[in-house]
């Protein structure tokens, strides 16, 4: 029987909820390290900062795509992928409050990591316990 045919015995396809997870995480992690070697001047982002801005509405809009899709699924673990995931609401929103040359915007921005990392863990748990 392939894994196809298993979930759709089950009733239940999650793979959409965890896939926004990852592409939330992605997103996250790749403009983290865009600020970071901004940060570090290992790369000059004046002629397009643009990228920047695009990542962090990328981000957003994945997070908010994985927390809506996670409470919309029936299953446990996808709705506790989303609870997890949804404080970093919090940050995200305060970001473009917090300033961009001062240490605050770094340090709000990494405070949506533990929720981030904790969204993207969780949906990928296996959810059959016995």
């Amino acid at each position: 029987m392939t894994g196809r045919a298993r979930r759709a015995r089950r009733g239940r396809d999650d793979r959409p909820a965890s896939g926004a997870f990852a592409a939330a995480a992605t997103a996250y992690a790749a403009n983290c390290a865009l600020g970071l070697a901004v940060a570090a001047r290992l790369i000059d982002t004046r002629r397009f900062r643009w990228v920047h801005h695009a990542l962090y509405i990328l981000t957003c809009a994945t997070a908010g795509l994985a927390v809506v899709a996670g409470l919309a699924t029936r299953t446990p673990r996808t709705r506790r992928a989303a609870l997890a995931l949804l404080p970093a609401a919090v940050p995200l929103a305060a970001i473009p409050y917090a300033g961009t040359h001062t240490r605050r915007h770094p340090l709000v921005a990494l405070t949506a990591a533990p929720f981030v990392l904790a969204g993207l863990v969780v949906s990928r748990l296996p959810s059959d316990r016995k």
